[in-house]
């Protein structure tokens, strides 16, 4: 029996583990590159019932028929259901890279329902991680963006964060499939890409390839500290009163608890959490901890709150 190239086995066992126990049906997000190309391999080799999805987000000349070849592929290879969805990215909020994002996932997520999916399998390596991570670190994110990509998020898996992206490229190869090279990976103007190509580099020849493993590792464990204070925030949230918070026992929390408290409160009252900065966090915890007689703090969605008579309270 021909021996298994070691970065097709390292991607197989990575995606073996991420499949759910039930048999559902898995669906493959495929841009064609190499790590989400590796990826449906993968999948299809060790998975029972695997479709996939590609999204055109129609922002680059060719890219219909780019996805069309990967569906023909796709379909070729025995995945099933396969699916092209089509997205508009023009008018969405945040920068070009957040409202692909913000597009690709709503499709991924309005195939995956109708097809009946278990879950939906992402492409993202180790090094994407990192990435994220040093994203992160420049922004002052904080734990909640140094905890980086969760490896689950609702129908969402990304099973290859323990993946190296060079293991990625050798499956692809060992497999004989050719992936698409997208030109934004290499585009100066998006802030991913400058690390990718220059930050990352950089800290690796300063520190050593060990970096990259390194910073994903220091991800996953601030993603646990995450969750066990976000469960301890939670608790105290649920046994407060949901119109109210009262400043005694917001005083009587530790810093860390009293500002996710206060940030799950604030996703409560209906502030979206893609625009609920830690300003707005910072504003509500100034109410609480240096109250000075200040008016009322302004969150996303025309959310108002004050304080009023001991207690924080949204403006009618």
């Amino acid at each position: 029996m021909a021996r298994i190239p070691p970065a097709v086995a390292a991607v197989r066992l990575a995606v073996r583990r991420a499949l759910p126990a039930d048999g559902g049906l898995v669906l493959v997000a495929c841009s064609g590159g190499a790590d989400s190309l590796a990826l449906a391999a993968a999948a299809r080799f060790v998975g029972r019932s695997v479709g996939l999805v590609t999204v055109d987000h129609g922002l680059q000349a060719g890219s219909a028929s780019r996805a069309a070849d990967v569906a023909t592929w796709a379909a070729e290879a025995g995945f099933t259901p396969v699916g092209v969805e089509t997205v508009t990215v023009a008018g969405l909020p945040g920068g070009p890279e957040a409202a692909a994002r913000t597009a690709r996932y709503g499709a991924l997520e309005a195939y995956a329902r109708r097809v009946g999916a278990a879950v939906v399998l992402l492409g993202h390596t180790r090094d994407d991680q990192a990435e994220t991570v040093l994203l992160a670190l420049a922004r002052g994110a904080g734990p909640r963006g140094l905890s980086g990509m969760p490896a689950r998020n609702g129908l969402f898996v990304r099973p290859l964060l323990d993946v190296a992206r060079a293991d990625t490229r050798k499956a692809c190869a060992a497999l004989g499939l050719t992936p698409w090279e997208d030109p934004h990976n290499s585009d100066p103007a998006f802030a991913r890409s400058r690390v990718r190509g220059k930050a990352l580099p950089a800290l690796i020849e300063a520190l050593g390839p060990a970096v990259v493993a390194n910073l994903a590792r220091s991800a996953a464990m601030i993603a646990a500290d995450n969750e066990a204070l976000d469960t301890v925030a939670a608790e105290a949230l649920r046994l407060s009163q949901p119109s109210c918070l009262e400043i005694s026992d917001l005083l009587g929390m530790r810093g860390a608890v009293r500002r996710r408290v206060l940030h799950m409160w604030a996703r409560e009252l209906g502030a979206p959490g893609s625009a609920l900065s830690h300003r707005h966090v910072e504003a509500l915890d100034a109410l609480v901890t240096r109250w000075r007689g200040q008016g009322a703090v302004h969150l996303p969605g025309g959310i108002q709150v004050v304080r009023e008579r001991g207690t924080l309270v949204r403006v009618p």
